[in-house]
């Protein structure tokens, strides 16, 4: 379903969409080490654009019916997404990253396995809903699972990368938040074959429901522009 964009609305007070926009960050709690969407600086320019617009993101220990909590859409993984929802893609997928730092790899062997993990100090995450996340990998259509255990648990990932940083422990994040620690040799990855990369998050909301102009706008500016990745 394509929408029509709103153009910026600096200056042009009365003219652009307005009011409270309730979004549920269900995504994290699919299957991701860490809320993927929207990034902060987007969020910024969107409501820059739109100052009219008050957003209250809810991350929540589980998937909400957006309908009878009142939400005007939510964030999912596409493998969670009901049938009934209009869903549009806001993300590239997505590929997680195993590092730690070239110290921490001084005192432990770099593991070429995801059984080795065991033997290794990894930063978890715990869930809103009190789950610890089991890291998750893929290769060659065989699935695993790990267990994973070490001396810091987390709920965000920006502690996670920075305790990575120092030499603490492994971290299991997104591809997109390390990129820079990647490239500058401040972390070093680790069975990358095994991190395979999967869907984005969508933005999801009742078909039956009268689009709000605030969700509109909402949808447009982070809609994300496929181009061949074969995406839904």
């Amino acid at each position: 379903m394509l929408l029509n964009s709103f153009v910026g609305c600096e200056g042009k007070p009365g003219r652009c969409p307005a009011g409270l926009l309730l979004i549920t960050d269900s995504s994290l709690q699919a299957r991701l080490p860490n809320s993927a969407c929207p990034p902060p600086v987007r969020l910024g320019d969107f409501l820059n654009t739109y100052p009219d617009i008050t957003l209250e993101i809810a991350n929540e220990g589980g998937f909400t019916d957006i309908v009878k909590e009142g939400f005007d859409a939510g964030i999912r993984l596409e493998e969670s997404l009901e049938a009934d929802m209009v869903a549009v893609k806001i993300s590239p997928n997505l590929t997680t990253v195993i590092a730690a730092s070239p110290e921490y790899f001084e005192r432990y062997p770099k593991p070429e396995h995801p059984r080795y993990l065991v033997c290794h100090r990894c930063i978890k995450r715990r869930f809103t809903n009190g789950s610890i996340y089991r890291w998750e990998f893929e290769k060659d259509g065989q699935e695993l699972i790990v267990a994973v255990d070490g001396p810091l648990i987390v709920s965000e990932d920006r502690l996670a990368l920075l305790t990575a940083l120092n030499g603490a422990g492994l971290a299991y994040l997104f591809d997109l938040r390390v990129h820079a620690e990647l490239a500058a040799g401040r972390l070093v990855r680790v069975l990358e074959d095994w991190c395979a990369p999967y869907s984005g998050p969508f933005v999801y909301y009742p078909t039956r429901r009268q689009m709000r102009p605030a969700l509109r706008a909402f949808i447009d500016f982070f809609r994300y522009a496929q181009k061949d990745t074969g995406g839904r």
